[in-house]
């Protein structure tokens, strides 16, 4: 058995595991019947619970910027969209209006018998392009929210998607943002409540992820265009990291970042050949994100790959 089997064994899924699959067979199979390119969003980090009855888990920094800004350039290139997104992380249309900044916006009017909030004139450019956008992805139904918290429901989902993915073949992408913990606790070896300060610090022992892109380049999805991402500190491991994942499980593109500059560069990796995507600093003054050409250049390389027939060889 292999590792990944024997996680999904070994691991009970989410307890909303069923509604999301429902959902997200009825949204793969209707816009298969329309022909739709689609794409799998992830995005966001993943939770490792310390406890069955959770209090303190391990994360990571991820606020899901990448996948969430992704999810609308995807959409703007009439992409169906699965965006699988860790809950309460970054989401497409209202990651532009977080906290203080949503209610600078808005302005209240009380005249003593009712109550009305309106956008104030100064942002009504701002938000009335975004909030079109946002209606008509929902009114089209072309976009799909999916949530998880840790990296079990993460691997359960991405599975349950990857079977309703399959049916459209070439027509599929999958950009896989999210950052998936490396090391998690099995369930079988986390204590059953919150640990308790009064009996010593504990000793934690900490097991690997199965890497997830081995089935589902090779089993799940082999005929979609399967994108995934590299984050490193270190610039001379950056291709090389790159190159062995493409070279390990045969999918087709990596898009590798640094730490400390993946907001304005990235490197695309291929199997044959990587370049880098920049935004110049003037371009970033102008509010572009780089997730739109990043976008864009992964929409072409999918037509190239649908194109080619590279997928049925």
């Amino acid at each position: 058995m292999s590792n990944w089997e024997e996680f999904y064994n070994t691991h009970l899924p989410p307890a909303d595991f069923e509604d999301n699959r429902s959902l997200l067979k009825e949204f793969c199979e209707r816009h298969n019947r329309l022909q739709n390119r689609i794409v799998l969003v992830t995005s966001g980090g993943t939770t490792v619970p310390l406890e069955h009855n959770t209090v303190r888990f391990v994360d990571n920094f991820s606020a899901g910027t990448r996948g969430s800004s992704s999810a609308e350039y995807f959409l703007d290139h009439n992409y169906a969209v699965i965006f699988m997104h860790r809950l309460k992380s970054l989401e497409p249309f209202t990651r532009h209006f977080t906290g203080q900044q949503f209610f600078d916006m808005l302005d209240i009017t009380d005249n003593g018998q009712s109550t009305s909030i309106t956008v104030n004139p100064d942002s009504v450019d701002v938000f009335a392009p975004i909030l079109a956008k946002y209606k008509q992805a929902r009114e089209s139904q072309m976009i799909l929210y999916v949530s998880f918290t840790s990296v079990v429901d993460y691997m359960w989902l991405l599975r349950a998607a990857c079977e309703c993915l399959a049916a459209f073949e070439d027509r599929a992408v999958l950009y896989l943002a999210a950052a998936v913990s490396d090391f998690y606790i099995p369930q079988d070896m986390m204590p059953t409540h919150k640990m308790q300060s009064g009996e010593g610090a504990p000793t934690i022992s900490l097991q690997l992820v199965p890497k997830m892109l081995a089935p589902l380049v090779s089993l799940w999805v082999p005929q979609a265009f399967v994108v995934s991402f590299k984050l490193e500190t270190d610039e001379n491991l950056l291709i090389t990291k790159a190159r062995d994942s493409l070279s390990k499980y045969k999918h087709k593109l990596v898009i590798a970042n640094i730490l400390q500059t993946r907001k304005h560069r990235v490197v695309f990796v291929t199997p044959t050949s990587s370049y880098e995507v920049h935004l110049s600093r003037e371009q970033a003054l102008q509010g572009l994100e780089i997730e739109e050409p990043i976008v864009a250049d992964v929409v072409q390389k999918h037509s190239e790959f649908i194109n080619s027939g590279m997928s049925r060889q």
